[in-house]
């Protein structure tokens, strides 16, 4: 199975010029955890909660302040529309990530989660393995 047949497609993105803040109330309004970045179109990041808490709130920037590009994830994991779902699966899996963006050409064309490949019984068990390794917990830094 590819990954264009499971991967949700009307995804939202917000430029990169943005405000935190507004990246924050688009992820309220949209109930999501993670906004793709674009800079005239093109994907250069992927925004999400625990950036806004961990590079914007608890180094004491004030959100309405401070822009997307300032706090976003730039070292993004992307997959084609065309890529099978098993390798998809083992992607997150290795890099931790729980949402892979799925790009044509540097331009958005969904998103898959591991909430996707879970609610498909035949990738439950890689779904489960892939949360396993994502939720591997990290030393904390002290």
């Amino acid at each position: 199975m590819k990954l264009s047949e499971i991967m949700t497609r009307d995804v939202q993105s917000i430029e990169n010029t943005s405000t935190v803040q507004q990246a924050a109330q688009l992820m309220k309004k949209l109930n999501v955890g993670c906004i793709p970045v674009t800079e005239n179109g093109r994907v250069v990041g992927i925004i999400t909660d625990r950036d806004v808490v961990m590079r914007n709130v608890a180094d004491g920037k004030t959100p309405e302040n401070t822009r997307v590009d300032e706090v976003m994830s730039k070292s993004l994991i992307t997959a084609t529309p065309d890529m099978d779902v098993h390798r998809a699966a083992d992607m997150m899996a290795q890099n931790q990530i729980r949402r892979l963006p799925v790009l044509e050409k540097d331009r958005m064309v969904g998103i898959v989660s591991i909430g996707d490949l879970a609610v498909r019984n035949i990738y439950e068990n890689e779904a489960g393995e892939a949360l396993s390794s994502i939720s591997k917990p990290s030393r904390p830094s002290l």
